[in-house]
């Protein structure tokens, strides 16, 4: 608590504040700082909450140094602010006591496909607007790649819980293990009264590479063992193909679960990752090789040639023999597609070319009364540019039901 107080007593309350500015849902940083500074922390909580619904999630896994906190005018000089762990202090103590704001209902109901960042988003601002609110999830529980794609260790799911029981109280629906496209479709929640339908579905289908070996028993796709990582048995050396979010965590979770080596492998020399979970990955034990090219996958473990690299770090070829990484199981997290069953199912959708629902720059798809948001719309993202979206999406589709 201390040290939360020095550093909130270390902001210049800046007239042009740039955490702010470098926020991607511009959180009113120096405001909530300063009703902290005042004893008034559910304020400065309530406030934190009704412009990002996620700021609690946000305070834990966003990545601060290039964003708010890289901002900051104290970290030319010094080190900037770490408002992030006012942000999570604030979240946390006051949660419980938070709001949702619910405005004058309106008789309009909207559809909401997924509960991750971006659903719930959604789900909490047109609850604002006084809208009518049921999110569709096909797991149990909510948080999407939230609760299933970010270790425990890295986010307490308790909070995800608190959040739940948050949403329920505020009179916003919740229809678990019911994926859109299978037994529902969108003409069923058409049929049933639905006046607008959000798509924030996520990116549930691994992506394979489209070599031979993907099929082994001791293969597996990064999302599918982050989902459930003790149905798998890796034994005591393993490979992950792919530098990027997804493979840090299955590299930590992995470490975290008893595994002995772990060695990540990526075509370029440079690395997707947030760089500060790389670091932690590396520091608990994770191993990095760079510039190689899987070629296939045996029991035995992958098998790689060296890429030829271009200056600006593109893969112009291969060279040199094949060599094999002995490995006890791989691990395929190269990336991730959206599951298609709701474009099968619904007459006017329509993909782009990296397979992902086609919007306008409003979230509006070619179907009236159905918007688009999140990762299956823009591929990964981070949750605080998802908020940032879905909010926007939201405005759009309050204006939608305006007309209708």
């Amino acid at each position: 608590m201390l040290r939360i107080k020095d550093e909130a007593n270390r902001c210049l309350n800046c007239k042009h504040p740039r955490c702010t500015e470098g926020c991607p849902v511009h959180t009113p940083i120096p405001d909530a700082i300063q009703l902290f500074k005042q004893g008034r922390t559910k304020e400065a909580a309530q406030m934190l909450f009704q412009n990002n619904p996620l700021s609690f999630v946000c305070a834990i896994v966003c990545n601060h140094e290039h964003q708010c906190e890289g901002h900051c005018i104290q970290g030319i000089r010094s080190t900037p602010v770490q408002w992030s762990l006012i942000e999570r202090y604030l979240s946390d103590t006051n949660f419980d006591r938070l709001q949702i704001q619910k405005g004058v209902p309106t008789g309009k109901r909207v559809a909401i496909i997924g509960s991750g960042p971006a659903g719930i988003t959604a789900a909490v601002r047109l609850a604002q607007f006084g809208h009518d609110i049921t999110i569709f999830e096909q797991e149990s529980l909510i948080g999407g790649m939230l609760q299933y794609g970010i270790p425990e260790f890295r986010l307490p799911k308790s909070i995800l819980r608190r959040l739940a029981q948050k949403l329920l109280d505020s009179g916003i629906k919740l229809r678990m293990r019911t994926p859109i496209g299978s037994a529902l479709t969108i003409s069923d929640l058409k049929r049933d009264g639905y006046d607008a339908i959000m798509i924030a579905s996520g990116l549930w289908r691994a992506r394979a590479l489209g070599i031979p070996g993907e099929s082994l028993p001791n293969v597996a796709f990064g999302i599918n063992y982050l989902a459930s990582p003790t149905s798998f048995t890796l034994g005591q050396r393993l490979a992950i193909i792919g530098m990027g979010n997804t493979a840090v965590d299955v590299a930590r979770t992995a470490l975290h679960s008893g595994v002995s080596y772990v060695t990540m492998y990526e075509r370029t020399m440079a690395c997707p990752a947030d760089p500060k979970e790389l670091e932690l990955a590396e520091l608990e034990g994770a191993e990095f090789e760079r510039g190689v090219q899987v070629i296939r996958v045996t029991e035995e473990g992958p098998v790689f040639r060296k890429c030829v690299l271009s200056r600006d770090d593109k893969v112009l070829g291969l060279e040199g023999e094949e060599f094999l990484q002995p490995a006890d199981f791989t691990i395929i997290a190269a990336s991730q597609a959206p599951k298609t069953k709701i474009l099968q199912t619904t007459e006017g959708l329509e993909k782009n070319e990296r397979g992902l629902l086609k919007v306008d720059e409003f979230g509006r798809t070619p179907v009236p009364g159905i918007f688009g948001s999140g990762d299956v719309v823009h591929g990964g993202k981070n949750v605080v540019e998802a908020v940032a979206e879905a909010k926007k999406v939201a405005d759009e589709i309050d204006k939608y039901l305006k007309t209708v």
